[in-house]
């Protein structure tokens, strides 16, 4: 294969991928037909990338986790204080809020569990080393561990992002709102947690973004 056509074949893979994201986005049944006639290519040039609906759906749940890590590598980049690490980490997450909610929903048809926590490994590793610190220096006050702790807090923020597309949260406000109450369910003081993510939001223009959640 030369230069030319590897640089086509991945373009071609690219597209596939974020028309493969918008279909799934608007309609989670969405066939491998379907992403192909939106894609403009061929059933044949889909399955050539992509052997399965479950390998594509796997491909960009990679990307989501890629981008979930390198949004929150961002947001932490320079912050010592465990508080405000997670605060920052949680408004960076809900900055690819959407993507991240509807992959996780559809892995969990296609994907093992194990294969989802593999993938996670990663971003959980970083929250679980953020939460021992707050817990180990007193900032954190929570019976639970560190590691439960984690675990509650992914829930908390899937849970957070259905509850925007069922209408209780309103987009532009929904990010701050989901940081309040991870920074307050770990054992940080209410009005301490809000007035952190408040200036987190006006310094950085982290907590403004909000979820452009969709209907799916």
């Amino acid at each position: 294969m030369t230069t030319r056509d590897t640089s086509r074949a991945a373009a071609n893979r690219r597209r596939i991928l974020d028309v493969a994201l918008a279909e799934l986005l608007h309609d989670p049944d969405a066939s491998m037909d379907q992403i192909a006639r939106a894609a403009g290519v061929v059933r044949r040039t889909v399955y050539g990338h992509f052997p399965s609906r479950e390998a594509l759906v796997g491909a960009l749940l990679d990307g989501a986790v890629e981008m979930v890590a390198a949004a929150r590598a961002t947001g932490l980049e320079g912050v010592t204080d465990p508080a405000e690490s997670l605060a920052r980490a949680t408004l960076a997450a809900w900055q690819v809020a959407d993507r991240y909610r509807i992959l996780i929903a559809l892995a969990q048809r296609s994907v093992t569990v194990q294969g989802i926590r593999d993938r996670l490994a990663p971003v959980r590793e970083a929250s679980l080393e953020t939460l021992q610190r707050g817990l180990d220096q007193g900032m954190f006050t929570s019976p639970l561990s560190a590691r439960a702790l984690m675990f509650l807090h992914e829930q908390m923020l899937i849970a957070l992002m259905e509850a925007v597309n069922d209408g209780l949260l309103r987009p532009s406000t929904a990010g701050s709102a989901a940081a309040v109450a991870i920074l307050t369910v770990s054992g940080v003081p209410t009005t301490r947690a809000t007035q952190l993510v408040a200036r987190l939001g006006a310094g950085d223009g982290l907590g403004a973004t909000g979820s452009t959640a969709s209907s799916a």
